[in-house]
């Protein structure tokens, strides 16, 4: 069973790709261009609608000489195999969460440390200022050009075994946890197992109980139905790990200056309109979870969860440019 289903992982694998590469050699209308951008969640969700309205802006901007494809829900594969295609120009914009890039661009491990952001506001403070800046100019020696940042909410912890109050409740328990070592180390320090799966497997890990649960925001807990068979939602609020837009530096270099600016804006402009859609869809997942039966545990005391993330911070921000970029993020107002 376990073979089989390596072997189909592989397939998609290969068929997403080749999928990117046919797409690569389609020629276009003279003297315009389709960009292709790629999204794990659906259709409806508030990052897939942004990057579509990106599109209608670089269209309208560039008089209709510039149009950008939207392939959500994970026809391009998931996050990591996403960023590779992305790296070498396969795929040309990708929305991902700012995690699976922490092996790659070593800045957003910054911004990815739980118990960082004291709040959304002090989150936007942060991205939409010159710290913001930085750590998007960070992903272009890697292949990448940062675009803007997109909210994710405040992820919390939930499960199918029992509520979660205290990190002494976490013991024992089997948590799905993003393909970043940052995160399974935050789960590890949490007295939790942490298992790093792509996204689109935690439905199956849920329902078969490979996993006992996860970590995330109200609208991917809702909209993927994981609420469905982990009933208990635990208020942590334990990290806000921002979404990142970013762009194939191959395509980025084959714009000329004035496009490039248009590109720029046009994602400043989406993220934005992003915010006003995640706020929408924050308060309407929580609702329908609540109706839905969900027990939704508030945390009484967060302090012992961040204690626990001491050890946490010592290993992942030993360089000191990091200590500074994380210590200059905590003071921002």
């Amino acid at each position: 069973m376990r073979a089989r289903s390596t072997m189909a992982g592989i397939a998609r694998k290969a068929a997403a790709l080749l999928m990117t590469l046919l797409l690569a050699a389609l020629p276009g209308p003279a003297g315009a261009r389709e960009f292709r951008a790629a999204d794990t969640h659906p259709e409806s969700y508030p990052t897939v609608q942004a990057v579509i309205e990106m599109g209608r802006q670089v269209s309208a901007r560039s008089g209709g000489r510039h149009t950008i494809r939207v392939f959500h829900s994970r026809q391009l594969g998931e996050e990591k195999e996403t960023i590779e295609q992305t790296r070498v120009g396969a795929i040309d914009i990708n929305r991902v969460s700012l995690a699976p890039f922490n092996g790659i661009v070593p800045e957003t491990q910054a911004a990815t440390l739980p118990f960082l952001f004291r709040s959304a506001a002090h989150l936007h403070a942060v991205l939409d200022g010159p710290i913001g800046d930085e750590i998007l100019a960070a992903f272009e020696p890697h292949g990448f050009v940062g675009l803007a940042f997109y909210d994710s909410g405040a992820r919390s912890m939930y499960n199918a075994k029992r509520p979660i109050r205290s990190p002494e409740d976490m013991k024992g328990l089997r948590m799905r946890v993003q393909q970043s070592d940052l995160n399974a180390a935050m789960m590890a320090a949490l007295g939790a197992t942490a298992l790093p799966l792509p996204f689109g497997e935690v439905v199956t890990a849920l329902s078969t109980g490979i996993i006992d649960g996860a970590e995330n925001n109200w609208p991917s807990y809702v909209h993927n139905e994981h609420f469905r068979m982990a009933r208990y939602y635990s208020l942590t609020r334990h990290s806000m790990i921002p979404e990142v837009l970013v762009m194939s530096k191959k395509a980025w270099d084959g714009l000329p200056a004035e496009d490039r600016a248009l590109f720029r804006a046009a994602a400043r402009d989406s993220a934005l309109h992003m915010r006003r859609l995640w706020e929408e869809a924050e308060r309407a997942s929580e609702a329908a979870a609540r109706a839905a039966g969900v027990e939704v545990v508030e945390i009484a005391d967060a302090e012992p969860f961040r204690r626990a993330m001491l050890p946490v911070y010592d290993r992942f921000i030993g360089d000191p440019a990091l200590k500074d970029l994380v210590r200059r993020i905590q003071a921002a107002e």
